[in-house]
């Protein structure tokens, strides 16, 4: 059994990594056009629709998250869901310049955001 401070720790850590999937998640239906052309740029079929059952997804793992309900399946799922984005959409090895370092560091981002995910999956197992 965790104590009061870890318990509060598991928590807001939680309620952060879910809250981001969200507002993510929600973000991504006010830019829907721009972001089904850079998936369709990266020829994926069906380019709108895997953006909004993609970002659906995002949302309800990302609030099940939160709410600290399946979190070891909502985690998990995020970082399936992270792991996909980012190759589908962070390709640097194509890139040069400044844009190949934004899309290297989002990467960086991403892997240490997928930490935080097995550690919050890990605290809940």
């Amino acid at each position: 059994m965790q104590d009061g401070s870890a318990f509060v720790m598991l928590a807001l850590g939680r309620l952060l990594l879910g809250g981001l999937y969200v507002a993510g998640g929600i973000h991504h239906f006010f830019v829907i056009v721009p972001l089904t052309e850079a998936i369709e740029t990266r020829g994926v079929p069906f380019a709108k629709w895997v953006l909004v059952l993609g970002s659906l997804f995002q949302i309800v793992a990302g609030i099940l998250l939160m709410l600290g309900l399946f979190v070891t399946a909502a985690a998990f799922g995020l970082i399936i869901f992270t792991l996909a984005a980012t190759v589908m959409l962070l390709n640097f090895w194509d890139m040069q310049g400044t844009a190949r370092d934004s899309a290297i560091n989002t990467w960086k981002t991403n892997m240490a955001i997928i930490g935080g995910l097995l550690i919050a999956a890990a605290g809940a197992m």
